[in-house]
């Protein structure tokens, strides 16, 4: 007779069971209502005037590229600077997804000599572009925080 005693087949299954369901990873449902959207890039522009003076910002999650200039003297600036997850936070915490939708742009003034600003934002879903948005006073204030958070990164002589 052996002095090892069998345990229970039943409780033996119970317990392979149990573990078996414990260690199975459940995949994540992916929720199509636009909760898991999320920003990609944002650009924003100032262009026109009498001299064709222009000024491009790209931000994405990890850089910034800045350009500017004025047509009329062939002044050409650029500037790059990396940025952490931190600044990608604080510059896009201020954007309410759900309202890009409503954000109304104005017509363009560049035709009278008048400068543009244009923003462009790329979400993981679709892409969004507004010009002269500053007339819809409701709306426009999230992409105001915008460039009030870059103007924090830029310095003063790319401003």
């Amino acid at each position: 007779m052996s002095v090892i005693r069998n345990p229970n087949p039943k409780i033996f299954f119970a317990a392979f069971l149990l573990l078996i369901f414990f260690s199975c990873d459940q995949k994540k449902e992916t929720t199509t209502n636009g909760d898991n959207e999320r920003i990609i890039s944002v650009s924003f522009s100032n262009v026109g005037g009498k001299a064709g003076s222009y000024s491009k910002i790209k931000v994405n999650q990890d850089s910034l590229y800045l350009e500017k200039g004025t047509v009329s003297s062939k002044e050409h600036i650029v500037w790059k600077h990396a940025i952490t997850a931190k600044d990608w936070r604080q510059l896009t915490s201020h954007f309410d997804i759900k309202t890009f939708n409503t954000i109304k742009s104005s017509e363009s003034i560049q035709a009278l000599n008048g400068i543009d600003e244009t923003f462009q934002i790329k979400t993981s879903k679709t892409s969004h572009v507004y010009v002269n948005a500053y007339n819809d006073t409701i709306h426009y204030k999230q992409l105001q925080k915008f460039k009030d958070q870059l103007s924090q990164i830029i310095p003063k002589e790319y401003q």
